[in-house]
């Protein structure tokens, strides 16, 4: 695991991170605990973000805006790459390549995160797991980096617990999939620690324990790039 840095002993202030594409703030509530200012922004209204948030086309944003943060955590809506959607014949926008178009311009550090669907479009990407950091859960998801900024895979323990069907009721000792109409609000808010949200927030989030892993790691390399700045 990364160690923990705070980077406020380096340039007194926290840093500034841009949440984009971020619902009811799944990576913003971790950030925030690892010592970012977290700003949010999505195109619908977000009443349960819990941080500063501005209601605005997340491209647009980030292109007139994204040079004034430290760094950037994007996630592109997935339901163009995810199985649910596929199988129900919807069809949705692809804003990867857009989104990281975006990223490239601010000349900031940035990740931009996804679902398995979407690894053929990402670069180099690392997956995180619950099971890295004890969750009760699977949710794979993707993450591409920018920016000079770089994660390390982590280990991937083997999945050993049996996890219910997509929709389905979760039977004692098994995991749940917490994404679509699942049932089921209170077990999922208790598994991926996200006590606030809605069913629709929790099937679109990242568990902030994968927020808190990148926001530990992009401290760190934003403190060593600000050491090297100043010597």
């Amino acid at each position: 695991m990364t160690q923990r840095t705070d980077i406020r002993r380096v340039h007194g202030r926290r840093p500034r991170l841009l949440d984009l594409f971020c619902k009811q703030g799944g990576a913003a509530k971790s950030y925030a605990d690892a010592g970012f200012d977290v700003t949010g922004v999505d195109k619908d209204p977000q009443p349960r973000y819990p941080f500063p948030f501005v209601q605005a086309d997340a491209i647009a944003f980030v292109l007139e805006h994204g040079a004034e943060f430290d760094f950037i955590h994007g996630s592109p809506p997935c339901q163009h790459d995810s199985d649910c959607q596929r199988i129900q014949g919807n069809d949705h926008p692809d804003l990867i390549d857009p989104t990281r178009t975006a990223l490239e311009t601010t000349g900031r550090p940035w990740v931009m995160e996804n679902v398995g669907g979407a690894v053929p479009k990402l670069r180099a990407p690392v997956m995180l797991c619950g099971q890295m950091f004890a969750l009760e859960n699977y949710r794979h998801r993707f993450f591409e980096t920018g920016g000079g900024f770089r994660l390390d895979q982590p280990d991937h323990p083997a999945h050993t617990v049996p996890q219910a069907k997509m929709g389905r009721p979760v039977p004692p000792g098994w995991y749940g999939q917490f994404v679509g109409h699942f049932s089921g609000v209170p077990l999922a808010r208790r598994v991926l620690e996200v006590a606030w949200m809605s069913r629709d927030g929790i099937s679109e989030c990242i568990p902030p324990a994968y927020a808190e892993h990148i926001g530990h790691a992009a401290l760190t390399q934003l403190a060593i790039a600000e050491l090297g700045a100043a010597a």
